[in-house]
C-alpha cells in the first residue's frame, strides 16, 4: 500500500497546513483516513473527489472529520455524483458533520457504516481491525493491513495497551503526539506526548514511527527529537505531501 499525507496539525490547521488527512491506495482502491480540516483541497491536488472509494473516521472531534462535509458535497453536487461512499466511522460519530446539510443529494452521496471496538472489516484490499482508545470522545484506533504491509493509526488516544497491540509488528504506527514532551494535566491519559508515541512504538516493536496532531505553531523537530531521545530511531512526522510505500 502507498500512503499520501495531508496534513498533520492538531486542533486546527496552522497557516499553510491541514490537520491530520491520510490516503491509502493498493490496486487502484482509495481509502481516505480522517478528513480533517483542510484536507480536501489537498486531496483534490492528488485525485478527484469521486476517485476516493471509503472513508474511515476515527472519532467525532472535527479536527479529524470536517471536510467530509466538503468532500460529500463535492461528489453529490458533480455532474455525474458517483455511488454513495462508505464512511467507516465509530457509532455516532460523524452525525454531526452529515447534519451540516439538508440536501436531498447529500443523502444519497453517504453510506454510513458502524466501526465496533474489536470489529474487523474488509475496506476494498485492506482488512481493517479497530480498538477503542482513551480520549475525551469515543475513540477507535485502526490497523491496516493489505496482506503485504501495515500500518496503525491510533487516532487520538493517551498510552494504552490497546494501542500496543493493535501496533504489534506494524510497519508504521501513525501516532498522535499532540505535545513534545508532556502531557498537561487536563488532557493526561487521553492524549500522547512525543515521547509517549515512541515508548509505545517501542513496546509494539512497530518499525517506523510517522508523529501526527502536533500542536500547531511549535516546531516539527522539537517532536522528533524528543521521541528520539527515547532511543526511537526511523522517527518522522506528518508534512503534507508526505507520500511511502508501507511493507513490501
Amino acid at each position: 500500500m502507498r500512503l499520501t499525507v495531508f496534513g498533520g496539525c492538531g486542533a486546527w490547521p496552522a497557516a499553510g497546513q491541514a490537520c491530520g488527512g491520510y490516503l491509502l491506495e493498493q490496486d487502484g482502491f482509495r481509502l481516505l483516513v480522517d478528513p480533517g480540516y483542510a484536507v480536501l483541497p489537498r486531496l483534490l491536488e492528488v485525485v478527484d473527489a469521486a476517485a476516493v472509494d471509503a472513508v474511515v473516521v476515527s472519532h467525532g472531534h472535527p479536527d479529524h472529520c470536517a471536510d467530509l462535509n466538503p468532500l460529500l458535497r463535492a461528489r453529490a453536487l458533480s455532474d455525474e455524483p458517483p455511488a454513495a461512499l462508505p464512511v467507516y466511522a465509530p457509532a455516532g460519530a460523524v452525525d454531526a458533520v452529515l447534519a451540516l446539510d439538508s440536501m436531498r443529494a447529500m443523502s444519497r452521496a453517504v453510506e454510513p457504516v458502524v466501526l465496533t471496538d474489536g470489529g474487523r472489516v474488509r475496506v476494498g484490499p485492506f482488512d481493517v481491525t479497530s480498538a477503542l482508545l482513551p480520549h475525551h470522545l469515543p475513540n477507535l484506533g485502526v490497523r491496516i493491513t493489505d496482506g503485504a504491509g501495515t500500518l496503525t493509526y491510533s487516532g487520538d488516544a493517551g498510552p494504552d495497551a490497546a494501542l500496543v497491540e493493535l501496533a504489534r509488528d506494524a510497519d508504521l504506527l501513525l501516532v498522535e503526539a499532540t505535545y513534545p514532551h508532556a502531557v498537561p494535566d487536563e488532557d493526561a491519559g487521553l492524549l500522547c506526548s512525543a515521547v509517549q508515541a515512541a515508548e509505545q512504538a517501542a513496546a509494539a516493536d512497530a518499525r517506523r514511527i510517522m508523529l501526527t496532531h502536533l500542536w500547531p505553531g511549535l516546531d516539527p523537530a522539537t517532536f522528533v527529537a524528543a521521541a528520539e531521545r527515547t532511543g526511537a530511531t526511523n522517527v518522522s512526522v506528518a508534512a503534507p505531501g508526505a507520500a511511502q510505500p508501507i511493507g513490501s
